[in-house]
């Protein structure tokens, strides 16, 4: 067994409730075993600057954490093997991180993120540095496990803007377009669509067809040039789309040409473009919405908070066993699942993606099996 008496604990990548559970459950699990708990700003970002303070984690500290969304530690997406100079290049500065870990006193690190994080980490790890992982994005698409820190609330709050989104467009009878997070797997758009009662859900997993949406259109609202609405009729429509859904005949829509140092473009705007097109291709009045970041807001569901404990918990009793290298998993239903360990490098390069042929009716763009 491996001797940890003092550890930092950072957090990656886009905020997501659960992570400040995680952190607490770390904490409290850690201080079983007598070992210390140094909280790390930024992400990556904050074991490159060796004059930040870091901020000395103990039960007291945390105590209320598990009530908080986002990350009181703060994050970025910083990758330390490309941080971009005063000259434009990308340089890898991955051996000053290691350096100011010894500095700082650390014995292992816990990063808390999802596949860009956790990839940092990984090749850390392959550099020596003795790290576990906590797996967190709310597009649930990482490999590995069967749940993510914040996709619960994230589902939850998608859910609530769906519903709201009805009264509007039933009362002006508008083609109402929801556009959600998903850049590789429609998770959230899929589950959330169905849990609002969305007609029609797009997926990056199956690119659609624009002619198959506006036909299921017409099949629910019905042909109203120059006709007066059938009161027999549905008034309105909601269709939810995932950022990464794409047509047969188009491309990803980003927000612009730029990428962060992960390689990522900005993806935003299917929706928008989906509601001009029925606009203009159609005889329905369309809107559309972007939901962005506030769909990952706010306190985390009791789901996030179990698990974001339960996580945090195991990564604590991995670090005192020395079983580095590794990512925790959960298996099952959450929160009534199991843990366990699995290589971080299993993970990466891979993506847990909506499994279309069990789930997804191709034809209906909807969830198989069910009366909608």
């Amino acid at each position: 067994m491996s001797i940890v008496k003092r550890i930092g604990v950072l957090t990656g990548g886009g905020d997501a409730p659960g992570l400040n559970p995680a952190i607490k459950g770390l904490v409290y699990r850690a201080s079983e075993y007598n070992i210390t708990v140094a909280g790390l700003y930024d992400g990556w970002r904050g074991l490159l600057n060796p004059l930040r303070d870091v901020l000395p984690l103990d039960r007291s500290k945390v105590r209320r954490w598990d009530r908080d969304g986002g990350t009181n530690l703060g994050s970025s997406r910083t990758n330390p093997f490309k941080i971009l100079n005063e000259e434009g290049e990308r340089i890898d500065r991955s051996d000053e991180a290691i350096e100011n870990i010894a500095k700082l006193g650390l014995d292992a690190i816990v990063a808390c993120g999802g596949e860009d994080t956790l990839g940092v980490a990984a090749r850390l790890s392959e550099k020596g540095v003795p790290v576990v992982g906590v797996p967190k994005t709310i597009d649930k698409d990482l490999a590995g496990t069967d749940y993510t820190l914040g996709f619960d609330t994230a589902l939850r709050n998608v859910t609530e803007v769906i519903e709201r989104s009805r009264t509007p467009a039933g009362s002006h009878g508008w083609v109402q377009v929801i556009e959600v997070m998903g850049r590789h797997a429609g998770h959230l758009a899929l589950w959330a669509g169905v849990a609002g009662q969305a007609d029609l859900i797009l997926i990056p997993e199956h690119p659609f067809r624009y002619q198959k949406v506006y036909q299921h259109l017409r099949e629910r609202l019905g042909d109203t040039t120059g006709q007066v609405r059938d009161p027999q009729r549905p008034r309105y429509s909601v269709i939810v789309v995932s950022e990464g859904a794409y047509s047969e005949d188009g491309e990803l829509v980003t927000v612009d040409d730029r990428h962060d140092a992960f390689g990522h473009a900005r993806l935003g705007g299917i929706g928008e473009v989906l509601a001009k097109r029925i606009m203009a291709e159609t005889n329905y009045d369309a809107r559309s919405a972007m939901l962005g970041h506030p769909q990952r807001g706010g306190p985390p569901s009791a789901v996030d908070r179990i698990m974001g404990m339960m996580f945090g918990a195991r990564a604590a009793a991995a670090v005192a066993a020395g079983d580095f290298g590794k990512m925790v998993s959960a298996r099952g239903i959450a929160p009534a699942c199991d843990l366990s360990l699995v290589d971080i490098s299993s993970v990466l390069g891979k993506l847990n993606t909506v499994d279309v042929e069990r789930y997804y009716d191709t034809d209906r763009y909807h969830l198989k099996d069910i009366g909608m």
